[in-house]
């Protein structure tokens, strides 16, 4: 799904997404481990979701001081967040 054409609120909803379903997949494998199907989807979503935070990285602002580059990573978060009004 993951589009390098997305605007910057449909890359954050994309990112909204992905992480619940990595958040869901999460919780249901601590308590069925051996379900190889879920293990599948869970490393196909992390990945989706590791692109597209390294996307909205690039091309917007970091979302995480994981993500801020190593010469600026004290002021990743000086940009508008989201909720304040910084995605159009």
């Amino acid at each position: 799904m993951l589009r390098q054409n997305m605007s910057q609120a449909q890359l954050l909803q994309w990112i909204n997404e992905v992480s619940f379903a990595v958040t869901e997949l999460t919780l249901y494998l601590d308590t069925h481990p051996d379900d190889e199907d879920a293990m599948a989807f869970f490393h196909h979503f992390k990945d989706e979701r590791k692109k597209a935070l390294e996307l909205y990285s690039s091309a917007y602002t970091p979302l995480t001081v994981d993500l801020a580059p190593n010469n600026n990573c004290w002021q990743w978060a000086s940009d508008p967040w989201p909720w304040e009004g910084g995605c159009n």
